[in-house]
């Protein structure tokens, strides 16, 4: 997706979802309406592919990033537009190298709030609620403190 001037269409703006729309920022792509050239997909939860596909333009790729227990799509969403639908959980440590130098170069950071261990209820206690607008993470070193 390293090609400024492309559009990217992000579904689930969670823990990777965010970071996909930082990392589109850095490649230089564009948002454009019905006409995207990548789809990343974050959501892990049921949701239907059809309409996401179909915001792809003529030989645009949509990633799966995560594990629904389902997935169904009409086969005209993909041939009728050469779209294609890959998938994808991380690559080897070369890959993972160069992510975290072009984030260290491009000063992309995810969005964390950090908590000490004995916030770990309290931490649940939001999630259940729906009361988290970033990721926990858990600043072991300062919990045995």
């Amino acid at each position: 997706m390293n090609q400024p001037g492309k559009s990217l269409g992000v579904i689930g703006l969670g823990g990777l979802g965010h970071m996909a729309v930082k990392f589109g920022k850095a490649f230089g792509l564009k948002s454009l309406k019905s006409s995207q050239h990548f789809i990343i997909d974050a959501t892990s939860g049921e949701h239907p592919f059809d309409p996401y596909l179909s915001l792809l333009e003529v030989g645009g790729v949509m990633a799966l990033l995560s594990f629904p227990s389902e997935i169904k799509v009409h086969p005209a969403n993909l041939n009728l537009g050469a779209r294609s639908l890959s998938g994808s959980v991380t690559g080897g440590t070369k890959d993972t190298q160069n992510v975290i130098n072009f984030c260290a170069e491009n000063n992309i950071y995810p969005e964390i709030e950090m908590i000490k261990m004995d916030y770990i209820n309290e931490a649940l206690e939001r999630l259940i609620n729906k009361d988290v607008r970033y990721r926990f993470v858990v600043d072991i070193e300062k919990s045995f403190k």
